[in-house]
């Protein structure tokens, strides 16, 4: 009976080491982070590192966060966003958020990228996939192919909206890092900030006025975008992004409830516990270089440049130098060379390679310097 009760017990130990290890091997011991929503990514924009995660890396639906990838698909693939299209008759009475556009109706691509990300609007989603993709099918191409350019590795993009298809999902770590590829582009950056865009409504004598859906940017300090979602299957979703003293936080929450509150919070965590910092100025960066054939045999380096990452405060994490001289210079050598270069580590991460200039100038042996060395060598 022992025997029995000890093999039940190591079955149970294993089974649960199966099931947690995926989300710790993922997140690690100081990315893990206490949270009601079933999947969430926090990260720093400009560098993308993780700073906190929860089962980031599990498949979900993403519901309207989707719309992050169809918006910065469409201005990738579109040279001109003032144009005045046609709204294509299969972009009428989608299902789900709307605003409300007529068959035929005259409209500018950048009018429909406010109303898709603003107002969320679902038909705005499928005119502009069939403007600039052809078809819904062929824009999804694109638009897999855009989250293969911003490093996401388990996505599947099937439409340009959101809603339910199984084949259709994400992960938060994969949507955060779209975010912040999409952030590079400034005429995303200025739409997923604007509270309120007026545009006109042919046929009306007033304008369509529509309003962002997203309270992270009227109630949170230094709130700036990004985009919220809800279906059925994938509940509660919200990408946010908020920017103080230089360092741009994205936090993604996937099926939460309190997904603005949650955001709110681990947003505030990022700014209490990480500071953008030069990696590079603390470090003395300094080696030299054999040179042949020179008036002098080497030549001093330093290495220079700035490298920003966000790192934890207090000074708690150990950043490193590996220097790698240039195994030999040959003369003349001038100042401000290529002299090898320098790698920056924080543990045992690579973060940065950077290059070793040479300190002096170093001119090349004449004719009566070889004379001599010759001289004394015989």
């Amino acid at each position: 009976m022992k025997t029995a009760r000890s093999t039940i017990w190591c079955f149970v130990l294993l089974l649960a080491a199966l099931v947690l290890f995926p989300v710790l091997q993922s997140a690690g011991a100081d990315s893990a982070v206490e949270t009601s929503a079933r999947c969430a990514a926090v990260i720093e924009s400009t560098t993308g590192r993780l700073l906190y995660g929860k089962s980031e890396n599990a498949r979900r639906p993403m519901a309207s966060t989707t719309k992050i990838c169809t918006a910065i698909t469409v201005l990738e693939n579109c040279e001109d966003i003032e144009k005045c299209v046609t709204v294509p008759d299969k972009a009428v009475g989608v299902e789900g958020s709307s605003i409300y556009l007529q068959r035929g109706e005259k409209v500018k691509i950048i009018d429909l990228l406010y109303g898709l990300m603003l107002q969320s609007g679902n038909d705005c989603a499928e005119a502009l996939a069939i403007t600039v993709g052809g078809s819904i099918e062929d824009f999804a191409t694109l638009m897999n192919e855009t989250a293969r350019k911003a490093g996401a590795q388990n996505s599947s993009f099937v439409n340009p909206h959101g809603l339910h298809d199984d084949a259709h999902y994400t992960t938060a770590y994969d949507l955060a890092k779209i975010t912040a590829y999409a952030y590079k582009n400034e005429t995303f950056a200025k739409i997923v900030a604007t509270k309120k865009h007026t545009m006109p409504w042919e046929g009306r004598d007033y304008p369509r006025v529509i309003v962002n859906k997203n309270k992270i940017l009227s109630t949170y300090e230094g709130g700036d975008g990004v985009k919220t979602g809800f279906t059925k299957k994938a509940g509660r979703c919200l990408v946010s992004s908020a920017t103080r003293n230089g360092m741009r936080v994205i936090a993604v929450v996937l099926d939460c409830g309190p997904m603005f509150e949650e955001c709110s919070r681990l947003m505030d965590k990022a700014f209490d516990e990480f500071e953008m910092r030069d990696v590079i100025s603390g470090l003395r960066i300094e080696s030299s270089a054999v040179v042949s054939d020179g008036k002098k045999g080497s030549v001093g380096l330093i290495g220079k440049g700035e490298f920003y990452y966000p790192m934890r405060k207090g000074g708690s994490e150990n950043i490193s130098c590996k220097v790698l001289p240039a195994e030999e210079l040959k003369a003349p050598v001038t100042k401000d060379a290529d002299g090898g270069k320098f790698e920056i580590y924080l543990e045992n991460q690579l973060l940065f390679t950077g290059k070793l200039y040479t300190i002096d100038s170093v001119a090349g042996l004449d004719y009566g310097d070889k004379l001599k060395d010759f001289i004394e060598a015989w």
